[in-house]
């Protein structure tokens, strides 16, 4: 209750850090009622005091004016409580009782200010009747327009908590989508690596067998560790990627050569979980798999500019060999790829695929260089 009741990149700026932290003025609207409340009749006591005195009124004049402001603010009070439960109904019921209670607290205010009046100036030419009429239409105008205000500050709110809770619901949509997006991209992997070690079980090779067992525990421990929608620094995912590789050379050997050229300074840049991953799968799905003497991997990443940019290349046949379409080869793990960029990213993110006419096939990420600490800053 507001009164009584509690496809390309784009550079990233940083804004600057304020001393302190800013408060929404309504972030507690008991607080602000009030500060509003005493504020307002405050106001109207200091406009009206200054106007009397300057029309040449004694300084006596102030004892009925602040009365008349006591009053005012505990009727504007009672009148609040009784809004609130009126907020919610239906307009005919809420705007008609409204006017009645604006016209009995109009009234009562009115009936306070004329008996004050008069006990105040005893030798007034006017009666208490033309006295009560003065002083109704300019109560009822005060009080009018205090209801007007409550009412309109009331409506801006509920809509801002509509439309917080509009935003709330589309980022649990999103992070939804995304989770689900990310614990796609590992069954065709986990299925290779529990049949492998199978097979190792099988032909009784329990040393190679326990190897992968263990590298595999420990790729997943990290996957459920971190949330679906966090972000991770790329020194992060390429230790999580030497550990997919490690458990993916038990199958391939010495088909599957992997190599890593991060530039330093790259290596705290923030980026979702497990996104880079899907791209050495389909390496090793496309690359690895069909040649006989298997291929190269490299995943390299440097700064440009404002943008990280992150590159996974392989020296498997391309695109043109495997006589296909590029999206018919990059199957669900690119896709789901493009997918997490748009929701974490939107427009801002570039993500393109190449296939040289020699062989090889390279996908090419660049999205905004961003790290822990900024983040934190921004936040």
């Amino acid at each position: 209750m507001w009164g009584l009741g509690t496809n390309r990149a784009k550079p990233c700026f940083i804004m600057a850090m304020l001393p302190f932290k800013p408060t929404p003025f309504f972030a507690n609207k008991n607080r602000a009622f009030w500060n509003l409340q005493t504020l307002g009749w405050a106001g109207a006591l200091a406009l009206r005091g200054i106007s009397g005195l300057a029309n040449g009124q004694p300084i006596s004049f102030l004892v009925p004016i602040i009365i008349a402001t006591i009053t005012g603010y505990s009727i504007s009070l009672v009148m609040g409580v009784i809004y609130q439960t009126l907020i919610d109904r239906k307009p005919l019921i809420t705007w008609s009782i409204t006017l009645i209670v604006l016209l009995v607290g109009s009234a009562l205010y009115a009936f306070v200010d004329a008996w004050v009046a008069t006990l105040y100036r005893p030798g007034s030419d006017s009666n208490f009747t033309a006295i009560l009429l003065g002083a109704f239409y300019l109560d009822l105008t005060l009080l009018g327009a205090w209801s007007a205000l409550y009412y309109a500050i009331n409506f801006f709110l509920r809509i801002e908590e509509q439309q917080d809770q509009m935003l709330r619901l589309e980022n649990q949509a999103t992070s939804a989508q995304l989770a689900m997006l990310r614990y796609q991209l590992n069954p065709h992997f986990l299925f290779n690596t529990l049949n492998s070690i199978s097979t190792l079980v099988l032909l009784k090779q329990t040393e190679p067998a326990n190897a992968m067992l263990s590298r595999l525990s420990s790729f997943l421990r990290y996957t459920l560790a971190n949330e679906p929608t966090a972000r991770v620094t790329l020194a992060q995912e390429v230790e999580t990627l030497k550990l997919y590789l490690d458990i993916e050379k038990m199958r391939f050997e010495e088909r599957l050569r992997a190599h890593f050229d991060i530039e330093p300074n790259a290596a705290y840049a923030l980026l979702p979980s497990l996104l880079l991953q899907p791209l050495v799968e389909n390496a090793i799905k496309y690359a690895v798999t069909p040649k006989e003497d298997g291929a190269d991997i490299t995943i390299s990443a440097q700064l440009i500019g404002p943008l990280l940019r992150i590159t996974v290349t392989d020296t498997g046949p391309g695109l043109k060999k495997q006589g296909t379409t590029a999206n018919a080869s990059t199957g669900v793990g690119l896709a789901n790829i493009r997918d997490r960029l748009s929701q974490a990213y939107e427009d801002n993110h570039r993500f393109e695929t190449r296939s040289s006419p020699g062989g090889g096939y390279s996908v090419i990420i660049e999205i905004p260089f961003e790290t822990r600490e900024q983040r934190q800053l921004q936040a």
